[in-house]
Order: C-alpha cells, then structure tokens, then sequence
C-alpha cells in the first residue's frame, strides 16, 4: 500500500514538474510572440515617418528637376504601396520598393548643384538619412525577435508546447535586395 502511493505522490511530482515546463514555455513564447509584434510595430513607425518625409523631398526635388518625372512618380507609387500594404510580407516587400526608388531620387539630386545646396533639401535629405537608419536599427530588433522566437519554438522542451498551444514559425524577415550587396557605380 505504502508503495503505491509512494509512486503516486511520484506521478504527480512528475506531472506537475511537466504541467509546470509546458505553463513556463507557452507563456515564454507568447512573450516572443508579442515582441515580434511589438518589434515590428515599431518598424511601422519610422516607415510611417519616411512617408510623412517622402512628399516634401519630392516637392523639393520637383521644383528644381521637374523633367525627371518618371523617378519622381516611382517615389509616389512606391509609397503609395507602402501605405497600402497590411501584411508584414507586404511591407517589407514595399518597403524594398520605395527604398529603392528613395535610393533613384537621392542620385538624381546629384545631377542639379542648386538642389544640393539648397537648405529645405539638405535638411530633409538629412532627416531621411536619420530616418533610414533608425529603420535600419529596428529591422535588426525585428528580426532578432523573430530569430529568438524561432529557436525557441524548435528547441526542447519549448517544441512541445509550441506544438501543442499552435505556435508557427515565422518567416518575415527582412533581407538584403540581391543587389545590394553589388559595389554601386557613381559617374560624373
């Protein structure tokens, strides 16, 4: 008799110390879930603060390029599909876009000495350079976030709760253009 409820008292103590690891690791990976969220809302933020940038840039430029037209109108389109996006896919998908468009004004405005020295246009070229790494910083908090979490859904013990409470991977990183890692070319 006193065997068995030696051994009962042990299931429990077992079953409690398992409960407990699987309680502990749910409420971890909720955790590194919402600073997934947090860390891309984040992202959101200093996008939101380039698009507010983007129309006076481009008024400036206009003003002293208006027959570069076709660069002028990608910056616009690209941010209007910025602004358009919901998805994290999407926006880093559109923000790829209208970076690479802000990248096409940027060298246009090498092309007109009067822009370049003009006041309005050095500050707000500043302040998207500003803007443009503290985009940078946040994408490296992003995607540290999201490489915690995915380690952490696929190591043990933490892969069985997140098996059993549905946690999925998540695969919205942001990555490098494929060439972006090309020497850029600058002509006079």
């Amino acid at each position: 008799m006193k065997a068995g409820i030696i051994a009962l008292i042990l299931v429990l103590v077992v079953v409690l110390i398992f409960g407990g690891t699987l309680v502990s690791s749910r409420n971890q990976l909720v955790a590194e879930r919402e600073s997934i969220n947090s860390a891309f809302s984040q992202i959101d933020n200093q996008l939101q603060r380039r698009n507010d940038l983007i129309p006076n840039l481009v008024e400036t430029v206009k003003g002293f390029a208006a027959q570069e037209k076709s660069v002028i109108d990608s910056v616009t389109s690209a941010r209007a599909a910025m602004l358009g996006a919901r998805t994290p896919a999407e926006k880093i998908a559109a923000d790829a876009t209208l970076e690479s468009a802000l990248g096409r004004l940027l060298v246009l405005s090498e092309n007109y000495p009067n822009l370049k020295s003009n006041e309005n246009f050095l500050r707000l070229q500043d302040e998207l350079a500003g803007t443009e790494n503290r985009i940078a910083v946040e994408r490296r908090k992003y995607n540290e976030a999201v490489q915690r979490y995915n380690t952490d859904i696929a190591l043990f013990p933490k892969n069985v709760a997140a098996g059993l409470f549905g946690f999925q991977r998540e695969d919205a990183y942001f990555r490098a253009e494929p060439g972006a890692k090309e020497v850029p070319k600058v002509k006079f």
